[in-house]
């Protein structure tokens, strides 16, 4: 005999999961990181991604050494005590939008979406993708001082060490400014165009390529405010005598105030879409 009990039907364990999905410290750690074992086999299995990291390196030191190493400092080996970490910057720094560039065709293509299936903590995507982009960061970086190294480039080896560790943070830190961008813009295209808008004057009205003391008033003004110029003289004072001056604490300042503004934003951001 059937009693008045109520039967509802059974709920999908997947739709049965929290939105939250709450995971302790280790675990969003662990969940972080396999993401970031993701990404990296993304990019084995799309090695167009590195067409950036790796070619314009070597594309950058050729063209600019050559072209202006004799009308800047008389030849080429004075010049690449210059131009050499002005390319490692502006490479690394290039670098960091594609963070934001691929966010942004995941979370098109409906990849997060999946990822929300999954017991995993909800952030653990977006720190693995920043994760991941550390080994592009490091590719052009290295590829940079292999190639200056062949022109003839001989800095101090330790301090060279600590100035790219010092440029791929700093990059690693933007890059949240990027994947805030990612998160907000309605294609990745817009994510590249506006990237491209605010990294090429930034590296290029710095002191990354010419003395500042060789620009117009106006324009060394700007060139010594310039936070990619503190980045640059920071990484020379490394390479040349691998010392630690005034520019290497004001840029290890500014990315850390570049996290703590825009890592909540983007999270946020992020948590709200997804």
């Amino acid at each position: 005999m059937i009693g008045t009990e109520t039967f509802k039907p059974a709920t999908p364990r997947a739709a049965r999961r929290t939105p939250g999905n709450r995971r302790s410290l280790r675990q969003s750690i662990r969940d972080s990181l396999v993401m970031a074992y993701r990404g990296l086999l993304k990019m084995r299995r799309t090695p167009e991604q590195f067409f950036d990291v790796t070619l314009q390196p070597i594309v950058f030191t050729l063209m600019f050494t050559y072209l202006f190493g004799g009308a800047i400092s008389g030849d080429v080996l004075s010049y690449l005590p210059i131009i050499i970490p002005g390319i490692l910057v502006q490479t690394v720094l290039t670098t960091s939008a594609s963070t934001g560039v691929q966010l942004r065709e995941d979370m098109d293509k409906g990849v997060f979406n999946r990822f929300r299936t999954l017991p995993i903590a909800r952030i653990a995507p977006l720190a693995g993708a920043l994760l991941a982009d550390t080994v592009r960061f490091a590719i052009a970086a290295v590829l940079t001082l292999i190639m200056g190294y062949i022109m003839g480039y001989r800095p101090n080896l330790g301090g060279i060490v600590v100035g790219g560790l010092l440029v791929m943070f700093s990059a690693w830190c933007i890059s949240w400014i990027f994947a805030l961008l990612g998160v907000m813009a309605r294609s990745a295209s817009n994510v590249n165009g506006m990237a491209t808008l605010v990294l090429f004057p930034l590296t290029f009205l710095s002191n990354a390529f010419v003395p500042a003391r060789t620009l117009p008033g106006w324009l060394q003004m700007f060139a010594h405010y310039n936070p990619v110029s503190h980045l640059v003289s920071a990484v020379r004072d490394l390479a040349s005598n691998g010392a630690i001056g005034q520019d290497f604490w004001l840029t290890l300042l500014g990315s850390f105030i570049i996290v703590a503004i825009f890592a909540p934003l983007t999270v946020r951001a992020y948590m709200r879409h997804s």
